[in-house]
């Protein structure tokens, strides 16, 4: 799974490295242009970078937090505390694509400066792109799910194939550590046989959803970090350094949620913390580097831009709703129970709500 993430992240940024010199070029193409009241690039620049370290503190502390868990019982899988979180986290997630990226993906497709460029501002591109992207996380989280539970399945069966050791013949085999976090002595591919109640199930379904929510969110951070960095503007960066410092820490609570159910190990999990944290302070620093010749309102921009927003809101509505919210508040545990339903209702529309505020500056 590690391997497949790989190659989507290089596909990622082989699709931006390739989309900006199309960017650049087609700036004097459209005649609708920033005003240059208010440029100062020098100043700008100095907030930018203060924007990176600040995004990079607020992106690694939010994804930090789910994995307290560790030191703080209170903040494990399966507590009280942790579904509230887990809850605000969805709230916030839900947020971002319906309230910043969906929004801006309509204004990008439909910006005057489209205006006799093709079709884009005849038909909905956002909307449809959106539900097709939804449409595509589905499929996909349905047949890795399926592929990786057959995957568990044969190798579990083969296990119980084996025939059994030799009387006084011990294994050598290296600690292994099982999905509910203890270790044990196992040999071959008997670790990977799934927990009896299901838990193997509940662990291949977790790794799915992690590693699915990471590529939506990256998609959008890399954005909004070059639409951050190409900006000369100080009047514009200024608000946007504590709006995205915020914004990435509720997002990296969210995916660090996800990815502490999915029980990776240890380097995996801060490869994926990391992958996400930097994602917006390279966005920044790309920005930064192409901000010369990078024209935001180009045809082209607004076309890629527009698109790429559309299918990141698309993926992340469907995770918020489906995989992350509907798992815990339809289980049995919770509406059995009024005090631990009305503290998830009201953790997500507190995540809901301060990250809709947020879109006033950001």
């Amino acid at each position: 799974m590690a391997a497949h993430k790989a190659e989507l992240a290089a596909a990622l940024c082989l699709l931006v490295a390739v989309a900006l010199p199309d960017l650049a070029a087609a700036g004097a193409e459209c005649g609708c242009s920033d005003d240059a009241a208010g440029r100062d690039k020098a100043r700008a620049l100095r907030l930018k970078i203060v924007a990176i370290f600040c995004v990079l503190l607020g992106g690694a502390a939010g994804a930090a937090v789910p994995s307290l868990g560790r030191r703080f019982p209170a903040l494990r899988p399966g507590t009280g505390l942790f579904l509230a979180v887990k809850a605000f986290a969805g709230g916030v997630i839900l947020a971002t694509a319906l309230v910043h990226i969906l929004p801006a993906a309509f204004d990008a497709l439909g910006s005057p400066c489209l205006a006799g460029r093709g079709p884009w501002r005849e038909f909905p591109f956002a909307g449809a792109v959106a539900m097709l992207a939804a449409i595509a996380t589905l499929v996909v989280d349905t047949v890795a799910t399926g592929y990786f539970r057959r995957t568990v399945a044969r190798k579990a069966a083969a296990v119980v194939d084996e025939p059994p050791p030799e009387p006084g013949h011990h294994c050598d085999g290296d600690d292994l550590e099982a999905p509910d976090g203890h270790h044990g002595h196992a040999h071959g591919m008997s670790v990977l046989a799934p927990a009896p109640a299901g838990g193997g199930d509940d662990l291949v379904r977790h790794r799915v959803v992690s590693q699915v929510l990471e590529l939506g969110v990256v998609v959008h951070s890399l954005i909004i970090g070059m639409s951050l960095g190409a900006s000369d503007f100080p009047s514009t960066v200024r608000p946007l350094v504590p709006a995205l410092t915020f914004h990435q820490l509720f997002e990296g609570i969210g995916l660090g949620g996800c990815i502490v159910q999915a029980k990776f190990r240890l380097k995996s999990v801060v490869a994926m913390a990391l992958f996400f944290s930097l994602t917006t302070p390279v966005g920044v620093a790309v920005g930064i580097a192409i901000s010369s010749v990078y024209e935001e309102t180009s045809p082209t921009a607004l076309v890629v831009q527009g698109l790429l927003e559309a299918a990141a809101a698309g993926i992340l509505v469907y995770m918020a709703l489906v995989d992350i919210l509907a798992e815990d508040f339809m289980s049995a545990r919770v509406q059995s129970r009024a005090r631990l339903q009305l503290a998830l209702n009201a953790s997500l529309l507190l995540g809901a709500g301060m990250m809709s505020m947020l879109a006033i500056w950001a």
